[in-house]
C-alpha cells in the first residue's frame, strides 16, 4: 500500500512511515532554505533597526536643535514656538516611518502657525496677547504676505529631497525581509515532495540508511521543487541595484543628517528676515 517508495524488492516500510517520511522531507528542504537566507535576514534586518533608530535620533537631535534656537535667541516666545517645532518633527517621523502625509504640507503648516507667535512678538509686539481670531487670520495670509521669504520653499526642497529617500530605503529594507520570510515558508508541490521522498528517504526503505543521492539528481530535484521561486532572482538584482542607489542619496548635502541637523539655521534665517521687514509685514497686516 506505498504511495511512493514502491519496490519490487520486500521493504521495511509501511504506509505510515512513507508519511512520516513525507514529512520529514519538507522539513529538511525548509531548513536548508532557512539555514542558507539567515545570515541575508539578519543582515536586513540589523540594518533595518540600526537606520531606524538612527533616523529616531537626528529627530530628536534636530528638535532640540530647533527649540533651543528659539530658548537662547526669542526667549519671550519659546513656549509657544516649540509646540509647534515638537509638531513638526513628529510629522518628519510619521512621514520617515510609512504615513502618508505630505512634506511640503507640514512645513507649510509649521511656518503658517510659526507666523501669528512671530508677529505678536517680533514684528509688532504688544502689551496684550493678539486674538485667537487674529492669530487664525494671519495663520492664513501666511503664505500671500510671505514673512519668511523664499525660506519656507527652500525647506519644503530639502526635506522632500533627504526625507523620500530615507523612507524609501526604510520600506525597501523591511521589503527584503518580507521576500525572505515568504521564501523561507515555501508550500512544495505535490510533485516535489514526492520527488524530495524518492531521493532522500525511500532507500531507507530497502535498508540503504547510509546511502546518498548522485550531485545531479540531487540538483535536478531541487530546481523542480524551486522553479518557481526561480523567478525572484531577476527582480532580486534590481532591488539590490536600487538599495545600492537609495544609499547613495542618503549621504551629502541632501542627505537626511545634513537637512535635518541645520533645519534650525533656516529657521532662524526665516526670523530675521521677518525682523528686517517687520515694518512692511506690519503694513500688509
Amino acid at each position: 500500500d506505498l504511495q511512493v517508495c514502491t519496490s519490487k524488492n520486500p521493504t521495511c516500510c509501511t504506509k505510515k512511515m512513507e508519511e512520516r517520511y513525507q514529512i520529514a522531507a519538507k522539513q529538511d528542504i525548509q531548513q536548508v532554505l532557512q539555514t542558507s537566507s539567515a545570515t541575508l535576514k539578519f543582515l536586513i534586518s540589523h540594518n533595518a533597526a540600526a537606520f531606524q533608530e538612527t533616523f529616531e535620533m537626528l529627530i530628536r537631535l534636530a528638535e532640540n536643535y530647533t527649540s533651543t534656537l528659539f530658548c537662547n535667541v526669542y526667549r519671550n516666545m519659546a513656549a509657544e514656538a516649540t509646540v509647534h517645532v515638537q509638531e513638526l518633527f513628529t510629522d518628519v517621523g510619521l512621514f520617515l516611518f510609512g504615513t502618508d502625509v505630505s512634506t511640503e504640507e507640514f512645513v507649510n503648516r509649521f511656518f503658517d502657525t510659526l507666523f501669528p507667535v512671530v508677529y505678536n512678538h517680533v514684528i509688532n509686539p504688544g502689551p496684550t496677547d493678539i486674538s485667537l481670531e487674529y492669530a487664525e487670520c494671519l495663520r492664513v495670509a501666511r503664505g500671500d504676505i510671505r514673512p519668511f521669504g523664499n525660506i519656507p520653499k527652500k525647506a519644503i526642497g530639502q526635506m522632500g529631497r533627504s526625507l523620500v529617500p530615507s523612507r524609501t530605503f526604510l520600506q525597501a529594507l523591511n521589503l527584503g525581509i518580507e521576500v525572505i520570510n515568504t521564501t523561507d515558508h515555501l508550500h512544495f508541490s505535490r510533485d516535489c515532495s514526492r520527488a524530495l521522498l524518492r531521493m532522500q528517504y525511500c532507500p531507507h526503505c530497502q535498508g540503504l540508511t547510509l546511502s546518498k543521492p548522485c550531485m545531479g539528481y540531487c540538483l535536478n530535484i531541487i530546481r523542480g521543487c524551486l522553479a518557481d521561486v526561480a523567478e525572484v532572482d531577476l527582480h532580486w538584482r534590481g532591488y539590490i541595484q536600487s538599495l545600492e542607489e537609495l544609499s547613495g542619496a542618503l549621504s551629502g548635502a541632501h542627505g537626511i543628517e545634513h537637512v535635518l541637523l541645520n533645519f534650525h539655521s533656516l529657521v532662524h534665517d526665516a526670523l530675521v528676515q521677518a525682523r528686517i521687514n517687520g515694518p512692511e509685514l506690519s503694513e500688509q497686516v
